[in-house]
């Protein structure tokens, strides 16, 4: 039999993992596998145990919210291996499984990864660290941490809304300048991101229609700072009605993009806190890692629903 770990986060979303996982074992059982389970226990245990674990193994399995996932893929970024990985989503948002077609009821995540259709995708390398879908700095992005779990669990998405707003008059501006295919931007933002995502905090096409999670390329997402209340406004009506294309608002793709600040940015990756940085380099590498997961002109047209 094949060796398969699986790494779950008990509290992640509702703690719905423990209504579902003896369902879950027996269908990887089923399915040809010899599983062992480990619960996460505290932050970095799921990179911790997966980096020391998972040469052993012929696929890895993580379930919890996009940082569970990001500590799984990044200690398969860093092994020795190139391991095929399963994911079933248990967090409140979930942009990486709703991106990837990645069904949101957890029986039917296993059965899809039992299947055994894997797809590449890329990840991304932020300094010497890496991130699944998304790195930002700026407004807003410190809500998916500093919401208490507790509100998450009570309130779902709504708990993100909620908590946002109490950062929506405070919002700090940065002054960066950002280099990418010799080409520079210099200007004050209240915000910034470089995605591999369709969805972003629950946001279909927040990064654009044409989205592709394969290609080598990242979305460039940048919000310049309002000069003052009517420019304020105009921002965020764009952002309601999805005018990314708006005066207020620099796009553009990019493999590699650097940010540099006199200040320290302090940035987001996957909704963790990725720490204070002044020098940024994110690269794209491109189809880094195996996932099981629909193709994706399976699932173009499926509407991922939250519950």
């Amino acid at each position: 039999m094949k060796k398969l770990m699986f790494v779950f986060n008990p509290h992640s979303g509702k703690g719905q993992i423990r209504q579902h996982l003896m369902t879950i074992i027996d269908i990887f059982v089923k399915g040809g596998y010899e599983v062992t389970v480990h619960p996460t226990q505290a932050k970095n245990d799921a990179y911790e145990k997966t980096a020391a674990r998972c040469d052993d193994f012929d696929v890895v399995v993580c379930s919890g919210g996009d940082g569970t996932l990001n500590e799984t893929i990044k200690a398969i970024m860093t092994s020795n291996r190139r391991i095929p990985l399963g994911y079933i989503p248990s967090g409140t948002m979930n942009d990486f499984a709703s991106s990837h077609g990645i069904p949101k009821d957890m029986q039917e995540a296993a059965q899809r990864i039992t299947a055994g259709n894997l797809v590449t995708v890329d990840v991304g390398s932020f300094n010497e660290d890496y991130f699944t879908y998304i790195a930002a700095f700026g407004a807003f992005t410190d809500v998916s941490y500093e919401t208490p779990q507790q509100m998450k669990n009570m309130f779902g998405s709504l708990a993100y809304i909620m908590e946002g707003m109490k950062r929506l008059n405070t919002a700090k501006s940065y002054h960066v300048t950002v280099m990418h295919d010799g080409e520079t931007v210099e200007d004050d933002f209240i915000f910034g991101m470089a995605s591999n995502s369709t969805s972003v905090a629950g946001i279909k096409d927040f990064g654009g229609t044409e989205v592709k999670l394969d290609d080598g390329l990242f979305e460039i997402f940048l919000i310049k700072t309002p000069k003052n209340l009517a420019e304020f406004q105009f921002t965020i009506n764009s952002l309601l009605k999805h005018e990314l294309d708006a005066k207020c608002f620099i796009s553009f793709k990019a493999s590699q993009v650097e940010f540099h600040s006199d200040n320290d940015l302090p940035w987001t990756l996957d909704g963790e806190f990725g720490g204070n940085c002044r020098n940024v380099t994110i690269k794209n590498d491109c189809k880094a890692i195996d996932i099981f997961a629909p193709w994706p002109e399976t699932f173009a047209d499926e509407e991922y629903e939250e519950e």
